[in-house]
């Protein structure tokens, strides 16, 4: 970190706890829904969307001053999804299995609030270096909280990480049940509900008066 000056280290951090763009923006919480049954998904959903956001903001930095504002939507757009394109070709390559997973929601991070966002509050206005530390800031931020939610709803709807039985057998002996609902979409809104309630609770100033 000592490349980096304080307001770059806050850049990079602060959407990893306290500007986080899931539990405190409320972005990108659909995806988080959906993607989240299992945790390899889920830490290549986070991946993806971190390398997209990253790299789209380094481009549309670079662009700022030639972009013209009335295209400037029409310009985010074309980069990202040139990037998602890129990103999903590759994990058609190289990680078939989780992109079937995925579904279409590879395709979608396109349309993703954080990645638009960040495009748009962000890399129009600042230079590429804070730019591509705000993506993988946000990415980041982003990719943690699916990593929780996968984590808690495989381990207790299936018994398994990464698709590897982790609950001893004698818990199934004694009459332990994995339980079905965990993986059904509106507990994931529970899971990110909690995380929401925890987070808060920790950091007093984001509570409403």
């Amino acid at each position: 970190m000592g490349l980096l000056t304080s307001k770059q280290k806050e850049i990079l951090l602060g959407p990893l706890s306290k500007n986080n763009p899931v539990v405190v923006q409320m972005l990108g919480i659909c995806s988080a829904l959906a993607v989240t049954s299992k945790l390899e998904p889920a830490i290549v959903m986070g991946i993806s969307v971190t390398v997209v956001v990253a790299f789209a903001n380094v481009i549309i930095s670079l662009l700022r001053n030639t972009i013209p504002n009335r295209i400037r939507i029409i310009v985010q757009l074309v980069v990202a999804a040139a990037l998602v394109t890129i990103v999903s070709e590759v994990l058609k390559a190289f990680a078939f299995e989780v992109n079937k997973q995925l579904s279409v929601f590879v395709g979608l991070i396109i349309t993703n609030c954080i990645l638009m966002g960040r495009l748009e509050a962000f890399a129009l206005a600042n230079r590429p270096w804070d730019s591509f530390l705000d993506g993988i800031g946000n990415g980041l931020g982003y990719g943690i909280i699916l990593v929780l939610i996968g984590f808690f709803r495989e381990l207790f709807g299936s018994g398994s990480l990464l698709g590897i039985k982790v609950v001893p057998q004698v818990f199934y002996d004694w009459g332990y049940v994995d339980n079905g609902l965990v993986i059904l979409p509106p507990m994931a809104l529970f899971i990110v509900a909690t995380i929401i309630w925890v987070h808060r609770s920790r950091n007093k100033e984001l509570q409403e008066n």
